[in-house]
C-alpha cells in the first residue's frame, strides 16, 4: 500500500527518480478507484437510462465524482511519469509524447516498462540503491 500512495505524498514533485514499482502500483490504485466508482454507479443506477431518455438518475453524480478524481490525480500522475523518465536518464519533457495521437501513449507505455539506469545519473541517486558491477568489486 505504501507504493500506491507514494506519488500522492510527492504530489507535485517533478524532481528525482521513481521506480517502476512506484509507477505501476499508482496506476493500479487509480484503476481500483475507477472500478469502485463504477460499481457504486451500477448499484445506485447511474448507468440505467431515465424514462424521458435524458441522463441517468445518478449519472450527474457519477460524472462529478469521476471529474473530481481526474482533477485530483492528474498532477501526481504526470509527476510520477516525469520521475520514471528521469530514472531512465531521459528528460521529463518526454511526457509530451502522450499528446501524439495513437502512437504516443504506446511509446510512453513502453518507456514506463523499461528499467532505470543503474547507479547515479544526472537526476539523482538510484531509487533501488543498487550500484554498478564495477563498484561492487572495487
Amino acid at each position: 500500500m505504501e507504493w500506491m500512495v507514494m506519488p500522492l505524498k510527492r504530489y507535485a514533485d517533478f524532481s528525482g527518480r521513481s521506480r517502476r514499482k512506484e509507477y505501476w502500483m499508482f496506476v493500479l490504485l487509480q484503476l481500483l478507484i475507477i472500478i469502485g466508482i463504477c460499481i457504486i454507479a451500477v448499484v445506485f443506477g447511474g448507468f440505467s437510462p431515465d424514462i424521458s431518455g435524458g441522463m441517468p438518475a445518478g449519472g450527474g453524480l457519477l460524472m462529478g465524482l469521476l471529474g473530481l478524481f481526474t482533477l485530483a490525480f492528474i498532477i501526481p500522475s504526470i509527476a510520477v511519469q516525469v520521475r520514471r523518465f528521469h530514472d531512465q536518464d531521459k528528460s521529463g519533457w518526454f511526457v509530451l509524447l502522450n499528446l501524439i495521437p495513437y502512437i504516443g501513449g504506446l511509446v510512453v507505455l513502453v518507456f514506463m516498462c523499461l528499467d532505470g539506469t543503474r547507479g547515479t545519473n544526472r537526476f539523482g541517486e538510484d531509487p533501488k540503491a543498487r550500484g554498478t558491477a564495477g563498484e561492487a568489486f572495487s
